[in-house]
């Protein structure tokens, strides 16, 4: 055993027993998504001169004080930019209190009362309020504010039968009460002037008179008192919650809230666990007839690749969300992809030399494949930075998944499979029986092709005029059919409901019109379940669509509840459209500096097809463009540059090795050489995002959908769009 192998052992050695430590001492994070609860996004809306940032800071700390007290367990807090603040609320499947309590500034003063309001009140007068009964007091400056108050308490009177009050306790003895009570004693019982107005938020929540009992100058002692009303249980209860928590320093506003019940949650998990498991399968088998010995390794390196990448989630605090744990499972497949490149140029050394030998021609192999793989896991990368810096919620939760995947991938196929695969290749047994190494023969892919040696760049045209008219067909779909964006786009309210019986979307459309409510948009996400989306809606509105749906249904169970404010809809579509544009010209910089602009050239024009093919195909269908797409279509980016990638490094290959041929005869001879390569990937992955589709549930047959169509575009682009391209421009200079 060599040192660099034994060092490599080490390696993986100590990685894996981390993994292992790791994975049974720490919790994974699971997003509400996978969880249930709700989630409320707030923004800020500083004044002039505060700053924004600080305003949010000091907003987050009331927050966290108010949502303790609510007794939500591990809630979590987090800014997000400079004026946002996102709150994850476990368990809450109610989110209407929770949003209240959060939303509602909580500005809580004391006035003394002037009198009356009378005609001659200006603008520029005293401040004017109704009281309870609607009657408008005319009020002076606040004398007291929530500051002011040591504790609130929410109690009940037994004894008078005055039912529900909040009970407050003064700072400082309470020697500012005294004196605001003491004035308004000083003027005579019935008088308006008696009264004392107590203001929460610019409304009079209670203005009562002064005792006569009470002497002029003198006022209410003790530091305490009551605020009286027609208060519930529940109303006192959150106006004490309110009122000990703490004015917010600035408004906010709700521009996003998200509820998913539980039940959905756990058919996601135990769904892609059927599919991780049905599809890591598949894969394995298939691995295994095609590279035999090498492969069977490489199935033991792929599992050693799902426990170091779930440890990395672990230890990094991650949270997985839906889309992530789809990432990590699609991740499964794509780390086939750098085996497959080793063992393919594993083949082509074996059958070059005159007189091979398993261990020598695997080593050839990993030296050959490094800088396709490197490349080509760069540019998924850069997809997966992508997604967490320009995504938010579960999107960038698939891009760190996607991106601890890939790096994990690197290593079990560099690392794990080489220090698994050099002791084996070079046991004697072996080196009498080579072909049951997996390298010793070409293939059948690979053993037809050299018969024929097909041409087929000999027409590079016709291969562009045929991506030109599917690129028209896709374009003609966004124009014709136009793209139905989702919630995250359009901005409103979207509720998904779990039914008693099967519901047609046609009677539920019906029933909601009859209900007032003629433009929702009714889709069927399963046999009973059905999902309404429409404009921002109150709690009373969302409760009569829930009435509406449970009507035609024989009952309704809301499994999903997603607000979010138009502002952040336009936010989200212009996020998507700079995501796009930034993920482009990243490969184009990339491919270009570690090829050359007409490499990145093609392989970027490669890229802009699949994308409006595959957006054109949803176009087509019907189906929803969503936050799950754009995670869909990002993927798509960096899976499908990577078969370029490997073409193009096989032509820089050829180019160095002495540019004896012409540009075309080159690029010709890379793509036959890389089709076995470019099949058995395909392969890999469309296993894993089949048993996706299948076994994944309502919530992920649309991303296994988008992910395979952009497999299959991309796989035929990266061949036929991308290399024909780079031959025309050659032609060009």
């Amino acid at each position: 055993m060599t040192r660099a192998l034994r060092l490599r052992g080490l390696l993986a050695l100590a990685v894996i027993a981390l993994s292992v430590f790791i994975s049974f001492t720490m919790p994974v994070r699971l997003g509400l998504d996978l969880r249930g609860g709700t989630q409320i996004v707030l923004e800020t809306r500083p004044g002039e001169g505060d700053s924004a940032a600080e305003a949010t800071d000091r907003t987050l700390e009331v927050l966290r004080d108010r949502i303790d007290a609510l007794g939500v367990a591990e809630p979590s807090l987090s800014r997000s930019g400079t004026d946002r603040i996102v709150v994850e609320l476990p368990g809450v499947q109610d989110p209407t209190q929770a949003g209240e309590v959060l939303g509602r500034t909580a500005q809580l003063t004391f006035h003394e009362v002037l009198g009356t309001a009378s005609a001659q009140a200006g603008a520029s007068g005293p401040r004017v309020l109704e009281d309870e009964t609607g009657q408008p007091l005319r009020l002076a400056a606040a004398s007291l504010t929530g500051k002011d108050v040591e504790e609130a308490a929410a109690r009940f009177d037994q004894q008078g039968g005055a039912g529900w009050h909040v009970a407050l306790d003064f700072k400082g003895g309470g020697d500012g009460w005294a004196r605001l009570t003491g004035k308004a004693a000083c003027h005579p019982a019935g008088d308006a002037r008696r009264r004392v107005a107590i203001v929460l938020d610019d409304k009079v929540i209670s203005s009562p008179q002064v005792d006569p009992s009470v002497r002029c100058g003198t006022g209410i002692g003790g530091g305490a008192t009551q605020i009286t009303g027609s208060f519930g249980a529940e109303e006192a209860k959150e106006l004490a919650l309110l009122i000990n928590g703490g004015a917010l320093p600035v408004p906010v506003e709700t521009v996003e809230q998200r509820t998913v019940g539980p039940t959905l949650g756990a058919e996601a998990i135990t769904a892609s666990a059927w599919a991780a498991v049905v599809g890591t399968a598949l894969t394995g088998v298939f691995i295994v007839a095609v590279y035999r010995l090498l492969g069977a390794l490489a199935v033991v390196a792929l599992a050693c690749y799902g426990l170091i990448s779930y440890a990395a989630l672990v230890a990094l605090g991650a949270t997985l969300t839906l889309p992530g744990l789809a990432g990590f499972v699609l991740a499964i497949g794509m780390a086939v992809d750098a085996n497959v490149l080793v063992f393919e140029r594993a083949r082509e050394e074996y059958a070059a030399r005159s007189r091979p030998s398993p261990r020598s021609s695997l080593a050839a192999g990993f030296k050959g494949a490094f800088s396709a793989i490197a490349d080509s896991n760069i540019t998924t990368l850069i997809a997966a930075g992508l997604l967490f810096f320009l995504a938010s919620g579960p999107v960038r939760g698939f891009g760190v998944t996607l991106g601890i995947g890939v790096l994990a991938s690197m290593f079990s196929a560099l690392v794990v499979t080489r220090v698994l695969a050099d002791p084996v290749v070079n046991r004697r047994w072996l080196r009498r029986r080579p072909r049951l190494t997996g390298i010793a023969h070409t293939g059948a892919v690979r053993d037809r092709l050299a018969r024929r040696e097909p041409r087929l760049m000999r027409r590079p045209r016709r291969w562009l005029a045929l991506s030109a008219a599917a690129l028209v067909l896709a374009a003609s779909g966004i124009a014709v059919r136009g793209l139905d964006f989702g919630v995250e786009f359009t901005g409103g309210r979207l509720i998904e409901y779990g039914t008693s019986s099967p519901v047609d979307p046609d009677r539920a459309r019906a029933a909601l019109a009859d209900a007032g409510f003629p433009g929702t948009v009714v889709q069927a996400s399963g046999d009973q379940r059905i999902s309404v989306r429409t404009d921002r809606l109150t709690n009373a509105e969302a409760s009569a669509v829930t009435e509406a749906v449970g009507a035609v249904g024989g009952g309704a169970d809301k499994l999903r509840d997603e607000t979010i404010g138009p502002s952040l809809g336009k936010e989200l579509r212009r996020g998507a459209l700079i995501a796009l544009a930034v993920a482009l010209g990243a490969q184009l910089l990339y491919l270009s500096a570690r090829f050359r602009w007409l490499f990145g050239t093609a392989a970027v024009a490669a890229l802009a097809h699949d994308v409006v093919i595959l957006v054109g195909i949803f176009a087509w269908l019907g189906k929803p463009v969503d936050g799950v797409f754009l995670a869909a279509l990002l993927t798509v980016i960096g899976y499908s540059v990577n078969d370029s990638v490997v073409v193009f490094d096989r032509v820089r290959d050829m180019v160095r090795r002495g540019p004896k041929a012409p540009f075309a005869t080159l690029a010709n001879r890379a793509l036959l050489q890389t089709l076995p390569r470019t099949v058995n990937t395909g392969m890999g992955a469309a296993f894993i995002l089949t048993a996706l589709a299948v076994f994944g549930g309502d919530s992920l047959t649309d991303f296994a959908l988008a992910l395979l169509i952009g497999v299959a575009v991309g796989t035929y682009s990266s061949m036929f769009t991308a290399t024909p391209l780079a031959i025309e421009l050659h032609r060009r200079g």
